[in-house]
Order: structure tokens, then C-alpha cells, then sequence
């Protein structure tokens, strides 16, 4: 089995298995201030089992392609939701449930205005930007409780290209 992956776009249609893709696209929901505003209204909802939803910042360092991925992570209680704070490209790595352990791993590229909506138990990978330093709102859970699980494969995966 190849242990290389490549980057592929990063689309709504193609994430559904693992969450949403927070995005302004087609037509606003509907506007609002006094129709100076239009919202793109409830793209993601998030989840908190046992906990409360938190918003926080992070800001993250650069990564170079090709990039050794040696671990993914999930949250089992609750979704967690990353947004960029500049529009910079970065990676988004998920990896399905199989009996418990990830399979094999999927690689995004964001378009730099998109965010991604993690939902309970999707195995990802860390924040991963492109190039530069950047900084993200997340929505996650806030609580009591084993809310994470990582997984380190027995080789690493090779993200190369994208």
C-alpha cells in the first residue's frame, strides 16, 4: 500500500462524511441589520456533550510540504470547528472510523476563505497552514470527560504535492 497522499480541493460535497465546510457560498440565508448584512445562517451545529460550547483562538506555525503525518486525533464528545482568521490555504487531514482506528487518511487544501466543522469521533489531523503563521477561531467543547483519542500510525504517511 502507497503511503503518499496528495492534497485534493476542498469541497462541501466531498468533507460530508467527516463534518461541514464553513464557507460564504451561494446565496446569503437571509440578510439582516437593517439589510446591510447577509448570513449564511447555521452552516455548521455544533456539538457538546456533557460540556458547553467554547470559542477560543489559536494561532498556528507553518508546515512545508511533504509533510510526514505520523498522528490524528478525535474528539469523541463533541464536534470542533476551525475557522481561519487570514486568508491563507492550509490542510485539512481526516481519516475514517474503521472499528475504531482510522483509516486511511484523506487530504484537503482549503481555498483560504473556508473553515471546516469537525463532527464528534471524525479522526483529523493537527492545524496544518501553508507557508505563513495563522491564526483561527474554534468552536469546540468545553468539559468534564475523555473528549480526546489519538492515534499514532505504525508509519507515517507522506503528504507530498497539492
Amino acid at each position: 500500500m502507497s503511503r503518499r497522499l496528495t492534497p485534493v480541493p476542498l469541497s462541501a460535497e466531498v468533507f460530508a462524511p467527516f463534518g461541514e465546510v464553513l464557507e460564504i457560498a451561494g446565496p446569503a440565508d437571509f440578510p439582516f441589520n437593517g439589510g446591510m448584512a447577509d448570513r449564511w445562517h447555521a452552516r455548521a451545529l455544533p456539538s457538546a456533550e456533557g460540556g458547553s460550547v467554547g470559542i477560543s483562538l489559536a494561532r498556528a506555525l507553518p508546515r512545508a510540504l511533504p509533510l510526514s503525518l505520523e498522528m490524528v486525533e478525535r474528539h469523541p464528545l463533541g464536534s470542533q470547528a476551525f475557522m481561519p482568521l487570514s486568508p491563507a490555504p492550509f490542510l485539512v487531514i481526516v481519516a475514517a472510523d474503521e472499528g475504531g482506528t482510522p483509516g486511511r487518511p484523506v487530504v484537503f487544501r482549503t481555498d483560504g476563505r473556508q473553515g471546516v466543522n469537525y463532527r464528534a469521533g471524525t479522526w483529523h489531523g493537527v492545524l496544518t497552514p501553508l507557508g505563513a503563521v495563522q491564526d483561527f477561531l474554534i468552536v469546540d467543547r468545553i468539559g468534564d470527560g475523555a473528549n480526546l483519542e489519538e492515534h499514532v500510525y505504525d508509519a507515517p504517511w507522506q503528504i507530498v504535492g497539492g
